[in-house]
C-alpha cells in the first residue's frame, strides 16, 4: 500500500486534516475530521471498556497470577515542575539534534539516514530524511560527483543504509547533509529537551515556569496514594488514563506517527515485588492479544522483547508491540505500545527525590554538596497490605499505548483495493477500509433504492432506529453502486437498502462490506442483527 493513497483518502473522506491548514499548516499537529474522531473515539472506548470498565475484579482472568482491580484517573496537563525534576524528564528527556550550517535546518541525530559511496577518488557519506531514501541518496550522490544517471555504475557503495549517529564524529567533514550542496555542514550533536515550557499566571522567569506533560504516567504515580485511600482498591491494582501529551519533536514525520501533540492510553499496574515478573508477562501477552482482536491480526504486527543492552538498570523487562508501517523501510517496525517493568523507580523517586537510573541498586542522586539533586515530596507512597500487615513499595508494570499511532496502524491495515461489480454488473476497482466492525466510524448506512413510493420514509425510520444504538448514515443521492463505494471508503461494514420488496413484506437487503454478501432481513430484526455482528455476541 502506498502511503500517499492513504493520506489522500484521509483528507478526502474527513478522517485527518493538517492543523491550521488554511494558514499553511503546523508541522507535527493534526486534526481529526468527522470520520476520524469517531474512529479514534472507538479505539479509546474499546481500550477503556476492555481494560477498565468491563474488567472482572472477582475472577482470575486467563494468564493473570491472581484477581486484580482496575480503576481510572484524568489528571491535568500542567503539573508541579518538581514532578518532572524527580521523574528525570527535566534532565534526561532529550533527543540529540544536529543542525546544517548551510541550510539552517535542524534534524534529530538518529533519524538522518545515509550511506557511504565512493567515486572519482572521493568517499562521502550521503544523507537524507526523505521516505524514498534509496533513490534520493543515489540522486544526490550522482549530483555531487557530477555523474549522469546512465553512468550510475561508477558509484561504489560501501555498506548498507545506516543512521548518522552510527558514524564517527571525525567523519562529519565527509557527510553531505540533506539538501546541502557542500560537505561538512553538520554541527556536532547536542541535547535538546523535548518538553514544551509554559508560564503559570503572571509570574515571569523561573518562578512561573512549568511544562506541558510529556506523558500521562506521572499523574498516576503522584496520585497513587490518593487513589488507594479514597477508593479502597487493593494491590494488585491498575490505574488507567487516556489523555493528551506533548513532545517538542525536532523533526515530526511520517504522517501522525511522530507528532508534537498526541494522545496516550496508559496503565500503571501496581503489584507486590515478588509477583511483578509474572504480572509483566501477563500484561505483555494481554496487550498483544488486544491489538490482534481489534483488527491488527496479520503478520505486520510483532511483539519484540528488548535486548538486555536496551533495558534501563531499574527495569527487568520491556517489550514493544510494533507494526510494519508502510512508510518504514522493508523489514523495519514502528512502536505501537511499550510494556515496561519499571520496578519501584517511580514511586521511590517521588518519595525520596531523583534516583540515579544508572546505579544498581538505585540510589538517590546527590550533587557536589551532598544534597539531593532534586528533592522528592517526602510523602509516604508505600502500601500496607491489611491482610498480612506487610508494608512495601509496589512494583509497577506499565502498558503504554499511543492512541494516534493505533489509529494510524488500523488505517494502514484496513486500506484495501479490490474489485466489485458496479451498477451495470461490471467489475470495477474499489477502495475499501476493512475496519473491524467494533471500531468502524459508521456501523451502518441506510439507502432507499429510489426517492419515491414511500421508500425514503421507511428508510429514514430505520436510520433513526439504528442511530439510537450506533453511528449510522443516511444517503439517497446517486446510484446505489456509487453509494456503496462511498461507504466502502468510509469503512462502513453494513449497508441496508429499502426497495420495492420492502413495501410488500417488510424486509430489507443487508450488504456485507467485505464479503459483498447480501441477505434479506425483516425490518424489525435489523438493529439486533447489526448489534450481534458488531459485538460478536
Amino acid at each position: 500500500m502506498e502511503m500517499e493513497k492513504l493520506v489522500s483518502l484521509c483528507r478526502r473522506r474527513g478522517i485527518l486534516f493538517q492543523s491550521s491548514e488554511i494558514y499553511g499548516g503546523l508541522n507535527g499537529f493534526w486534526d481529526y475530521g468527522p470520520l476520524g474522531v469517531e474512529l479514534k473515539r472507538n479505539v479509546k472506548e474499546a481500550w477503556w471498556r476492555d481494560m477498565v470498565s468491563a474488567h472482572d475484579d472477582l475472577a482470575t482472568l486467563p494468564g493473570a497470577p491472581s484477581p486484580y482491580e482496575m480503576t481510572g484517573l484524568d489528571c491535568t496537563i500542567i503539573m508541579h515542575p518538581q514532578v518532572w525534576k524527580c521523574s528525570g524528564h527535566f534532565d534526561l528527556f532529550v533527543d540529540k539534534m544536529v543542525d546544517c550550517r548551510e541550510t539552517k535546518k535542524r534534524y534529530r541525530y538518529d533519524q538522518v539516514r545515509g550511506r557511504w559511496v565512493e567515486a572519482k577518488g572521493e568517499k562521502i557519506f550521503v544523507t537524507t530524511v526523505a521516505e524514498d531514501e534509496g533513490p534520493e541518496i543515489e540522486r544526490r550522490a550522482l549530483k555531487h560527483f557530477k555523474i549522469r544517471s546512465k553512468d550510475a555504475d561508477q558509484l561504489a557503495w560501501d555498506g548498507p543504509l545506516t543512521t548518522l549517529d552510527k558514524i564517527d564524529l571525525a567523519d562529519f567533514t565527509k557527510a553531505l547533509a540533506p539538501e546541502a550542496s557542500e560537505l561538512g555542514t553538520f554541527t556536532d550533536p547536542r541535547d535538546f529537551n523535548l518538553m514544551f515550557p509554559t508560564t503559570i499566571g503572571a509570574l515571569a522567569g523561573e518562578e512561573g515556569r512549568a511544562f506541558l506533560r510529556p506523558e500521562t504516567a506521572q499523574g498516576i504515580f503522584v496520585n497513587f496514594k490518593n487513589v488507594i485511600d479514597s477508593s479502597r482498591v487493593k494491590v494488585p491494582v491498575g490505574i488507567a488514563q487516556i489523555g493528551k501529551s506533548f513532545r517538542n519533536e525536532i523533526t515530526p514525520r511520517n504522517f501522525t506517527f511522530r507528532s508534537r501533540e498526541f494522545e496516550q492510553m496508559e496503565i500503571e499496574f501496581f503489584c507486590h515485588p515478588s509477583q511483578s515478573a509474572d504480572w509483566y508477562k501477563y500484561w505483555r501477552d494481554r496487550r498483544m492479544k488486544w491489538w490482534q482482536e481489534i483488527g491488527l491480526a496479520g503478520d505486520r504486527l510483532i511483539l519484540r522483547d528488548h535486548h538486555p543492552d536496551e533495558l534501563s538498570h531499574y527495569s527487568t523487562g520491556t517489550a514493544d508491540i510494533e507494526y510494519a508501517f508502510p512508510f518504514l523501510p522493508e523489514g523495519e517496525y514502528g512502536e505501537l505500545e511499550g510494556i515496561a517493568h519499571r520496578g519501584d523507580f517511580d514511586l521511590r523517586s517521588h518519595m525520596e527525590g531523583k534516583l540515579d537510573p544508572n546505579s544498581c541498586p538505585l540510589t538517590l542522586q546527590l550533587g557536589e554538596d551532598g544534597k539531593p539533586v532534586h528533592k522528592g515530596s517526602g510523602r509516604d507512597l508505600t502500601y500496607r497490605d491489611d491482610m498480612t500487615n506487610e508494608r512495601f513499595t509496589p512494583h509497577v508494570i506499565e502498558p503504554s499505548a499511543g492512541a494516534d499511532r493505533g489509529v494510524l496502524a488500523l488505517l494502514c491495515e484496513a486500506y484495501t483495493e479490490d474489485t466489485a461489480p458496479d451498477d451495470k454488473g461490471e467489475d470495477q476497482t474499489r477502495v475499501v477500509m476493512k475496519f473491524h466492525p467494533r471500531i468502524a466510524p459508521i456501523k451502518a448506512a441506510v439507502f432507499p433504492l429510489v426517492k419515491k413510493d414511500g421508500m425514503p420514509e421507511v428508510a429514514q425510520d430505520l436510520y433513526r432506529a439504528i442511530k439510537k444504538k450506533f453511528p449510522a448514515f443516511y444517503d439517497e443521492k446517486g446510484a446505489v453502486g456509487r453509494r456503496y463505494r462511498r461507504q466502502d471508503e468510509a469503512g462502513t461494514p453494513y449497508c441496508i437498502t429499502v426497495d420495492g420488496q420492502t413495501l410488500q413484506d417488510n424486509t430489507v437487503t443487508m450488504r456485507d462490506r467485505d464479503t459483498l454478501e447480501q441477505v434479506r432481513l425483516k425490518l424489525d430484526d435489523v438493529v439486533a442483527e447489526i448489534e450481534r455482528r458488531v459485538t460478536g455476541e
